[in-house]
């Protein structure tokens, strides 16, 4: 279903491309009860889905799977259709899955020429802040402790010299009193996602929640225990749509053809009745 931010331009184009579709039909009915507006989808071309899909999955589709097997060889046999009474053959000997391309391509054409609105934009922007919100970033040191090394003695030095820390105020990393850590010791501003590639997800969990100003801890990460000292927090924000118009744009008119492709298709698809025969499973 098209969604609220469809305005009368892509309407208008929408009747357009009904207007196209309605000619052929009146061009080319042969009448409801003619074998033509019926597609059958046999056993055997059912069984060879399934033999494709084992062959190349290793194993049998599932319920849900195999539906979406059988729309997509329903969605194929109505494009096909469709572009051969349109004429998009052209005499030509291509198979029927370029054809129902080219009829996906008429969609796409129709779509493109449509250009969202100031309002539309800004609507889309507003629905979708998580496709263009800019992460937070994080300023921390760490002091990193190996549980492997120092086995159930790892969380004791940790709050030891947690507690010395905490006397002296200190923001700088201490001299040897952690081991050493791969990824260094300061790290600058990271995003949640960086900060995850290195330490982990729970690590970066805690570490958000975490006030900045004080040594923290210890934190688990999937190497061992840390303390950690946040210099720095900048919160996560969504830009202004001047800042991300381009790609807020693209992503518009990309759901827009999705959305324009299913609706045609589901047009066609109605003109059609589909029988979907069993698959004998008594032997």
């Amino acid at each position: 279903m098209l969604k609220n931010l469809i305005r009368e331009p892509l309407l208008h184009f929408m009747l357009i491309g009904a207007a196209l579709f309605l000619i052929y039909y009146l061009q080319n009915d042969t009448g409801a009860g003619d074998d033509r507006n019926q597609i059958v989808i046999t056993e055997a071309q059912v069984d060879r889905l399934i033999t494709m899909w084992e062959k190349q999955r290793q194993r049998l589709p599932t319920p849900d799977e195999l539906n979406g097997l059988i729309e997509g060889q329903i969605r194929e046999e109505v494009l096909y259709r469709e572009a051969l009474d349109m004429g998009l053959d052209q005499n030509d000997a291509g198979v029927r899955r370029r054809l129902a391309r080219k009829m996906e391509f008429l969609f796409a054409d129709i779509s493109d020429q449509v250009e969202p609105s100031e309002t539309q934009l800004k609507d889309y922007l507003d629905a979708n802040t998580g496709k263009f919100e800019v992460p937070g970033r994080i300023d921390f040191i760490q002091i990193y402790f190996n549980t492997d090394k120092r086995g159930s003695k790892a969380n004791e030095d940790a709050k030891l010299l947690l507690t010395s820390l905490e006397e002296e105020r200190s923001n700088q990393v201490p001299g040897m009193e952690g081991d050493r850590f791969m990824f260094g010791y300061e790290h600058e501003r990271l995003s949640p996602a960086e900060v995850t590639s290195m330490f982990g997800k729970d690590f970066t969990e805690v570490l958000y929640e975490l006030p900045p100003g004080s040594w923290q801890g210890p934190v688990v990460s999937s190497y061992g225990l840390h303390l950690v000292y946040i210099r720095e927090k900048t919160p996560s924000f969504v830009p202004e749509l001047d800042d991300v118009r381009t790609k807020v744009r693209s992503e518009w008119l990309s759901e827009q053809r999705r959305e324009m492709d299913d609706l045609f298709y589901q047009q066609l698809r109605q003109q059609y009745e589909i029988v979907v025969e069993a698959l004998d499973n008594s032997g």
